[in-house]
C-alpha cells in the first residue's frame, strides 16, 4: 500500500506521544495536520518534518477543551482540500486536586477533551474514510483502562469508555476497510506529569516502567495497520494489563462483538 497521499490528523502533536506519531507517520511518508495549543511549538514540528521528509504538513491551534474545536478543525481540513484518512486522537490532561475541591469547568474540560472531541472527531472523519474504503483511528487510552478506579480521578472511568469505544467502533468499521485501535501505554517520558503537576511523584517509580514516546508511536502504528483493536505497548504493561483484567480483552472483543443483542 502507498502512503504518499495519505493524510493523517494528530490531536496534542506539540510534545510527547503526539509529536512521536508525527515523526513515526510522516517518516512512512503521510501529509499531516498538526492540532495543539502552542502554536510555536507547532510551527517548528511542521518545519522540522518538512524538511526531513518532503511531506504537507498544516498546523492548526486549537483547544479541544473548546467545543467548538473539533468542527472547526474538520472545516480547517476541508478548506485546505486534505481528506484525513488517518486519525490519532491523542490529546489528553488528567486533574491532580479531588473530585470535590475541582471545579466544574476544570472536570468538564477533562470530559470534552477525552471524551467529547475524542468521540466527535472520529464521527467527523469516519463518513469521508468509508467512502474511500480506507481509514485508521488510534485513540490514545491508558493501561489505566485496565486498573481499578482511582480515587477523585475521572482518568480511569474516561480512558474505559476511549477503550471500549474504539473496539466497539473497530468491530463496526473493519468491513468497510478502517481499523481502529485503543493505544493503552503505560507510564510514558514526556511533559504530562509536568503539566498535570505530578512528575515528582511519577519520578520515584522504577525506570523498567517507563517507556520512550517514540517506541509507543511506533506500536501503536503497527497495531493500527495490522488491525488489532487493542494495543498495550510494552511487556511489562502487558502482564500488568491482564493481571488487572481477569479476562483477556481479546475474549472480551469477540463477546462483545459476538453476543450484542443490538447488533445489526
Amino acid at each position: 500500500m502507498s502512503t504518499t497521499t495519505r493524510t493523517a490528523l494528530i490531536t496534542g502533536a506539540s510534545a510527547g506521544i503526539g509529536a512521536a506519531f508525527a515523526r513515526t507517520l510522516a517518516a512512512d511518508g503521510l501529509d499531516l495536520v498538526l492540532v495543539a495549543r502552542r502554536k510555536q511549538r507547532l510551527d517548528e514540528l511542521a518545519q522540522e518534518l518538512t524538511t526531513a521528509h518532503g511531506i504537507r504538513c498544516e498546523v492548526f491551534p486549537a483547544d479541544l477543551g473548546d467545543p467548538a474545536a473539533p468542527k472547526a478543525i474538520a472545516a480547517f481540513a476541508a478548506e485546505r482540500g486534505l481528506a484525513v484518512d488517518v486519525l490519532i486522537n491523542n490529546a489528553g490532561l488528567s486533574g491532580n486536586d479531588t473530585f470535590a475541591d475541582t471545579s466544574w469547568e476544570s472536570l468538564a474540560g477533562e470530559i470534552q477533551v477525552m471524551v467529547t472531541a475524542v468521540t466527535e472527531l472520529s464521527h467527523l472523519f469516519v463518513p469521508g474514510m468509508k467512502s474511500r474504503a480506507w481509514g485508521r483511528i488510534v485513540n490514545v487510552s491508558s493501561l489505566a483502562a485496565f486498573a481499578p478506579p482511582g480515587e477523585s480521578l475521572l482518568y480511569t472511568g474516561i480512558k474505559s469508555y476511549v477503550l471500549n469505544m474504539s473496539q466497539a467502533l473497530d468491530m463496526e468499521l473493519k468491513p468497510h476497510g478502517i481499523h481502529v485501535t485503543a493505544l493503552c501505554p503505560g507510564f510514558t517520558r514526556s511533559e504530562f506529569h509536568d503539566a498535570m503537576g505530578s512528575r515528582d511523584a511519577a519520578s520515584k517509580l522504577p525506570a523498567a516502567l517507563w517507556q520512550d514516546a517514540n517506541d509507543v508511536a511506533q506500536t501503536g502504528w503497527a497495531a493500527v495497520n495490522a488491525g488489532k483493536p487493542v494495543c498495550v505497548p510494552g511487556a511489562i504493561n502487558k502482564v500488568l494489563s491482564h493481571a488487572m483484567r481477569p479476562v483477556p480483552f481479546r475474549a472480551q472483543y469477540l463477546m462483545g462483538k459476538n453476543l450484542n443483542p443490538l447488533a445489526h
